[in-house]
């Protein structure tokens, strides 16, 4: 049973997708594997109009990602009306497409923080890890406009076993560049990141080097930069929290309207999410049975129905649930008591052979912009 209607609290969080188009072409992204073609994008009174009902609702904090939210030409317009409204705003973005005039335009708009992937510390391998030649030069540049312009920067670099080796030296870059905040993000396994996992997994030994290296920047630059470290759940006991709890902190709009508890839940089966297209956002959070479906606890089987963590874990992703499982209400095989936890040690046997890494596509390309 979910706690009822009057109960809720409204979102903190509106996440954004304003487009699956992309520059890059990372195998890591977690966008799902059938890309939502730019016909099929809200329209800018659409996203006014959603930004104006976030507000109402209660929403703090707005989030623009993609994709590549850059790919769209009202970006500045829409940043303007959330800044209007007193939104928090985060452009999340691979900054390729940052120049002058974009980075201008979203100043003046009122941009509040900037977050910029990295693929690499190394520009040949970052340009082939994003399938764009110079792209790791214009994130170099991007970085300074955004330090020059005095908006908060957080650089985020996504490590796998393919470049995180390298992750002392992508700390000294986001250093060197001047962020207030690095992310080190393992590879979440969604979309196409899942469809790449055997190429992308690390070892538990990478894994503890990795930690280790993160412990002494965090000495190293105490008081001075932040860092944020994203682990894995496929070496871990307990699972996470998803988003904070299904339908309990974050509301994603994916690119074409749909509302999501998170922008992984459209591969689940069975569910009609709705679209604001339809309905307004209050409507959306308060009376969707999808949801309600997985909001709260009771829902959850054993062993999480008994398990001292699930007011902590929420009983894990459901979205990850289905993909490694096939059924969403199972608990999620990230946890060391899951029945399906061998799942996972499986998972980690096939990474230790490797597998080719395919690249992210729409419709068989790489997405234009």
């Amino acid at each position: 049973m979910t706690r009822p209607v009057a109960a809720l609290e409204p979102p903190v969080a509106l996440i954004a997708e304003l487009t699956h188009r992309c520059p890059l072409s990372c195998a890591y992204c977690s966008n799902p594997l059938e890309l939502e073609r730019s016909s099929a994008e809200l329209a800018t009174a659409d996203w006014l109009r959603v930004i104006e009902e976030a507000a109402a609702l209660g929403v703090l904090h707005l989030h623009f990602t993609g994709g590549e939210p850059l790919a769209r030409r009202d970006l500045s317009r829409l940043v303007r009306r959330a800044a209007e409204l007193q939104l928090y705003t985060n452009l999340i973005t691979s900054a390729v497409q940052l120049d002058d005039r974009a980075m201008a335009e979203l100043a003046e708009a009122g941009i509040d923080h900037i977050q910029i992937s990295f693929q690499d510390a190394v520009a040949d391998l970052a340009d082939a890890s994003g399938g764009l030649k110079g792209g790791h030069v214009r994130k170099l540049a991007a970085a300074a406009r955004v330090v020059a312009a005095e908006v908060p920067l957080t650089l985020n670099f996504v490590v796998h076993k393919g470049n995180i080796e390298r992750l002392e030296a992508m700390l000294v870059l986001g250093e060197q560049l001047g962020a207030g905040r690095i992310e080190v993000a393992h590879v979440q396994y969604y979309g196409w990141a899942l469809r790449n996992r055997a190429g992308l997994l690390p070892s538990r030994e990478q894994l503890d080097a990795a930690t280790a290296t993160v412990a002494a920047a965090r000495r190293r630059l105490a008081g001075r930069v932040t860092i944020d470290y994203v682990l894995p759940d496929y070496h871990a006991t307990r699972p996470k929290a998803c988003m904070g709890g299904w339908g309990r902190r974050a509301l994603n709009i994916s690119p074409s309207g749909k509302a999501l508890p998170c922008h992984a839940a459209q591969t689940l089966p069975g569910f009609d999410f709705p679209s604001v297209r339809d309905s307004s956002l209050a409507d959306i959070w308060a009376k969707s049975e999808a949801f309600a479906r997985f909001r709260g606890t009771d829902w959850a089987p054993e062993p999480c129905r008994s398990c001292e963590h699930l007011e902590a874990d929420l009983g894990g992703c459901r979205c990850q649930a289905f993909a490694l499982t096939g059924d969403a209400g199972r608990t999620d095989p990230a946890c060391a008591l899951a029945p399906d936890h061998d799942i996972i040690a499986r998972a980690i046997a096939e990474a230790e052979t490797g597998a080719a890494l395919v690249p992210r596509r729409i419709g068989g390309r790489r997405a234009s912009v």
